[in-house]
C-alpha cells in the first residue's frame, strides 16, 4: 500500500530532525553544601600541601546575610592563610567535538575583601590525584573566577594549552564584582573555539579564543631579509640652516636686580655687610636659544617593516580542548590576606542552558532576600554609628572650659 505524499514527506522529515538532534546534556559535577559537615565525605583538604599552620580552616554557613538561613556554602574563616579543597567529580568530562564545557559557582565576599583569591579550579589526574597535596603546582586545565588584590581586581580565566606546555591567561582583564553579596561567575567553552564569561547571568567577554588568547603564533612576521635603508630618512623636521642666534643672546641674564628695591634706612654696611638688591625675573630673558625646525625636504615617513607569512604558524581546531585526556576533579587553592569569602552552587556541565536551569533553582532564588537582608544590616550598622558619634559629642558637650582645660594638661 502506497502511502500519501504529504506522510511520506513527514517521516523523512522526522528521520532528519533526528540526525541532527542535539545529544541530551550531562552534569559532571554538582555542589550546593546544604548537608551541614557532609560535604566532608564528598571534598578532601589538601592536608599535604602546606604547613598545618599556614593552612586555613573551612567554615559551613549561610553567612551574616542571606536568602535561605538553610542555605549554606563553606567559607574561608581564618586571615592570612592558604586554603586547599578539591573533590572528584561525577562522571569524567572529556574535550571533544560539538561538546561544550560549563562551569558555574557563587561567591560572596562578606569581609570586604582586600587581598585574595576566589576562583576555582577544573583539574584532570583521574583516580593518580592526589587530593591531599593539591596545591598552586598542581597540574589544571582551567582556573576560572574572581582574584582581588588592591588595585588588581579581576575575573581569571586560565586555559592550559598542552602543545605549548603553558597555561594561557586571558590577554585583556575581566573585571569582577568587589562588593558584599554573592556574585554568580559563569565561564563558556564552546567546541567552535569560542567562550563566553557571565557574572550573574550577564555577558562580560565573550570572543574567539585565538583573538583573547595566545594560543598561536603570529599569522605574520618581519621579513628577516629585510631591513631599513641606511639612507632612509624618518625626520619630519630639521634644524633651519638659516636661523642663527642673535647676537648678545647668551649675553641676557635670568634674573635682573629690583629695580624698585631700596636699601633699607636701618642697614648698616659694617655690622649687615654690603647691601644688594633682591633679584626679579628679567623680562627680556627668554630662555636658553632654540633655533627654528623646519619640514624635512628630504623626509620619508615611518619606515614599515615588510611582513611575510609566517612559516611556523599552523592554526589549531582544538584550542578549546584543555580536557582532551579528561577532566575529574574541581578544587580551590587559595591565599587570603581577610577571610571570609562563601563559595556555593558549584556546577560543571556540558550545557548552559542546564547551568542557568540550575542558577535559578539556586542563586536568583536567595538573590533577592540576601540582598534586602545586607541593605538592612548596613542600615543598622550606620545608624549605631551615628548614634555613638551623637553620644560622644554630647560627652563633650557636657564638659565646661575649666574641664576640657584640664583634660589638655593630661
Amino acid at each position: 500500500k502506497q502511502l500519501h505524499p504529504f506522510i511520506t514527506m513527514r517521516f523523512s522529515v522526522l528521520a532528519l530532525l533526528s540526525l541532527v538532534a542535539p545529544a541530551a546534556s550531562e552534569i559532571f559535577f554538582k555542589e550546593q553544601f546544604n548537608d551541614g559537615e557532609g560535604y566532608a565525605k564528598r571534598w578532601a583538604i589538601s592536608s599535604k600541601w602546606k604547613k598545618p599552620a599556614e593552612m586555613g580552616k573551612w567554615e559551613v554557613t549561610a553567612g551574616e546575610w542571606y536568602g535561605d538561613k538553610d542555605d549554606t556554602g563553606i567559607k574561608t574563616s581564618e586571615d592570612a592563610k592558604f586554603y586547599g579543597i578539591s573533590a572528584p567529580m561525577e562522571s569524567t568530562f572529556t574535550s571533544g567535538e560539538g561538546k561544550d564545557l560549563v562551569i558555574q559557582y557563587s561567591v560572596k565576599h562578606e569581609q570586604k575583601i582586600d587581598c585574595g583569591g576566589a576562583y576555582i579550579k577544573l583539574l584532570p589526574g583521574g583516580k593518580s590525584f592526589n587530593a591531599p597535596k593539591f596545591g598552586g603546582d598542581t597540574p589544571y586545565a582551567i582556573m576560572f573566577g574572581p582574584d582581588i588584590c588592591g588595585s588588581t581586581k579581576r575575573t581569571h580565566v586560565i586555559l592550559n594549552y598542552e602543545k605549548k606546555k603553558e597555561n594561557l591567561l586571558i590577554n585583556k582583564d575581566i573585571p569582577c564584582e568587589k562588593d558584599q553579596v554573592s556574585h554568580l561567575y559563569t565561564l563558556l567553552l564552546k567546541s567552535d573555539n569560542t567562550f563566553e564569561v557571565f557574572v550573574d547571568n550577564k555577558s562580560v567577554r565573550s570572543g574567539k579564543l585565538e583573538d583573547e588568547f595566545d594560543f598561536l603564533l603570529d599569522k605574520e612576521i618581519k621579513d628577516p631579509k629585510q631591513s631599513k635603508p641606511s639612507d632612509w630618512v624618518d625626520e619630519k623636521q630639521i634644524v633651519d640652516p638659516e636661523d642663527k642666534k642673535p647676537e648678545g643672546y647668551d649675553d641676557i641674564p635670568a634674573e635682573i636686580p629690583d629695580p624698585e628695591a631700596e636699601k633699607p634706612e636701618d642697614w648698616d654696611d659694617e655690622d649687615d655687610g654690603e647691601w644688594e638688591a633682591p633679584t626679579i625675573d628679567n623680562p627680556d630673558y627668554k630662555g636658553p636659544w632654540v633655533p627654528k625646525m623646519i619640514p624635512n625636504p628630504d623626509y620619508k615617513g615611518e619606515w614599515v617593516h615588510p611582513m611575510i607569512p609566517n612559516p611556523d604558524y599552523e592554526h589549531d581546531d582544538k584550542m578549546y580542548a584543555v580536557c582532551a585526556d579528561g577532566c575529574t576533579h574541581v578544587g580551590f587553592e587559595l591565599w587570603q590576606v581577610k577571610a571570609g569569602s562563601i563559595f556555593d552552587d558549584i556546577i560543571v556541565t556540558d550545557s548552559l542552558e542546564e547551568a542557568q536551569k540550575f542558577a535559578e533553582e539556586t542563586f536568583f532564588k536567595k538573590k533577592d532576600g540576601e540582598k534586602t537582608m545586607f541593605d538592612a544590616a548596613q542600615k543598622k550598622e550606620q545608624e549605631e554609628m551615628e548614634a555613638a558619634s551623637g553620644m560622644d559629642d554630647m560627652g563633650m558637650d557636657g564638659l565646661d572650659d575649666d574641664e576640657m582645660l584640664m583634660g589638655d594638661e593630661f
